[in-house]
């Protein structure tokens, strides 16, 4: 055999081999998988200290985080658009939330900025009527500020209190707490021309299986 054939054989050996060891010795990982539409942070946010109430009442914490994934989303209760749009939406795609493959749970949090008027009996109507799985908490200024800026968001009254109804501005998007009560990143609205601006749950669930799996 001539030194050209051998050289082609061996090459063609090589390519065998290659492909052998591509599709069984190394195939790619699972790990390598990536979220198309969360808006990463670089690193995760480490949220402030807070004690917060709940919708039964009871005192919550950064401790309440741990162990667990969070959707958390801020709003109002007197809010007339985007609140109960995301909120309707979340519970929607709530069924399919809980049925992904995950070591911990992974739980829905409405952030009342506006605690003037949620009180805790309007909390638990509120958050009941779209889902009474989900949770509904909010706090006293001094607390919320701190809060909301840690996670990536901000809120602002409009217009004077002194209007009973008073519109409160407010961040659209859904952040994702992970289970060490830190930050990862948020599901932004979707802005389209005629259509209310707010995060698309068909995004959320799309990379909430890559996101949570053990």
């Amino acid at each position: 055999m001539n030194q050209r054939a051998v050289a082609g054989l061996a090459a063609g050996i090589a390519l065998i081999l290659g492909i052998i060891g591509a599709i069984y010795i190394a195939p790619p990982a699972a790990d390598d998988a990536q979220p198309q539409y969360l808006q990463q942070f670089p690193q995760p946010r480490v949220l402030t200290d807070f004690t917060l109430t709940d919708h039964h009442g009871n005192t919550v914490t950064p401790q309440s985080l741990k162990g667990q994934w969070t959707l958390a989303f801020l709003g109002y209760t007197f809010c007339p658009d985007i609140c109960p749009t995301t909120m309707a939406a979340l519970s929607g795609a709530y069924p399919k939330i809980q049925q992904l493959d995950s070591d911990v749970p992974v739980k829905v949090w409405f952030i009342s900025v506006d605690p003037n008027r949620d009180n805790t009996e309007r909390l638990n109507e509120y958050v009941s009527y779209f889902n009474d799985e989900f949770i509904a908490v909010s706090g006293e200024h001094a607390e919320m500020f701190p809060l909301v800026r840690s996670m990536g968001m901000m809120y602002s009254m409009a217009e004077s209190t002194d209007d009973p109804n008073y519109l409160v501005n407010h961040s659209a998007s859904v952040v994702l707490i992970n289970p060490d009560a830190k930050v990862i990143g948020r599901f932004k609205p979707v802005s389209e021309p005629g259509k209310l601006a707010v995060a698309d749950v068909n995004q959320i669930l799309a990379d909430l299986p890559v996101i949570v799996a053990p």
